[in-house]
C-alpha cells in the first residue's frame, strides 16, 4: 500500500511539473509575440533635424525669440508652410513625371 500511495505521488508530482513547464513556455511564447509585432519608430539623425529646423527657419520660424507668447503657433505656422512647400514638390515631381521632364527640389 505504501509503495501504491508513493508512485501516485510520484505521478501527481511529475504532472504539476510538466503542466507548470507548459504553461511557462505558453507565457513566454505570447510575451514574445507582443513585443515583435511593433517595428521601431525611425530615429532621426543629426543632418536630419538641422535640415528639419534649416527648412523652419526659412518658413519664418525664429528659435532664438525664447517664449514670447506667440509659442507654439509660431513654430506651428512654420510646420505648416513646410508641410505645403513639400506638398507642391511632390507635385510638381509627380506632374513632372507624368510629362518626362526632370524636376530639381531644394
Amino acid at each position: 500500500m505504501k509503495s501504491e500511495s508513493l508512485s501516485q505521488y510520484a505521478v501527481c508530482s511529475l504532472l504539476s511539473c510538466v503542466f507548470a513547464g507548459v504553461m511557462l513556455m505558453a507565457g513566454c511564447t505570447s510575451a514574445d509575440a507582443q513585443t515583435v509585432s511593433e517595428p521601431e519608430p525611425h530615429q532621426l539623425t543629426r543632418a536630419e533635424v538641422m535640415h528639419e529646423l534649416e527648412e523652419l527657419e526659412a518658413a519664418g520660424y525664429n528659435p532664438s525669440m525664447g517664449d514670447d507668447g506667440s509659442y507654439p503657433a509660431d513654430i506651428q505656422a512654420a510646420e505648416a508652410k513646410v508641410a505645403a512647400m513639400h506638398r507642391a514638390d511632390r507635385a510638381a515631381a509627380m506632374n513632372a513625371g507624368q510629362s518626362g521632364q526632370t524636376v530639381r527640389t531644394h
